[in-house]
């Protein structure tokens, strides 16, 4: 009886971090795809990179890096990377490209 109620609660912990992980990929799409607007490029591909427990500066907490690749000009291509912060957008690293 326990061991089953065990198998439900870790299934059911498994599809609630699946279910965020996903609404996090979502909202990271949203945000590459925006910021490619503001700066007049164009956004290719947008996926999940690795978790991280600090970010570049020290500082603790569960930091998920993005990759996506953007074109400036529609012959080229160019890999940025996008940090964020649970559901918060933290900071985004875009190489030098061509204007």
């Amino acid at each position: 009886m326990i061991d089953h109620l065990l198998m439900i609660l870790a299934l059911s912990l498994f599809c609630f971090l699946f279910w965020q992980q996903r609404r996090q990929g979502e909202i990271a799409k949203v945000a590459v795809s925006r910021r490619c607007k503001e700066l007049d490029l164009q956004m290719l591909s947008v996926s999940f990179g690795s978790h991280r427990l600090r970010d570049a500066n020290g500082r603790w907490g569960w930091h998920t890096i993005y990759e996506f690749e953007f074109s400036a000009l529609g012959d080229d291509y160019y890999q940025g990377k996008l940090l964020m912060k649970g559901f918060h957008v933290l900071n985004f690293h875009l190489p030098p490209h061509r204007i």
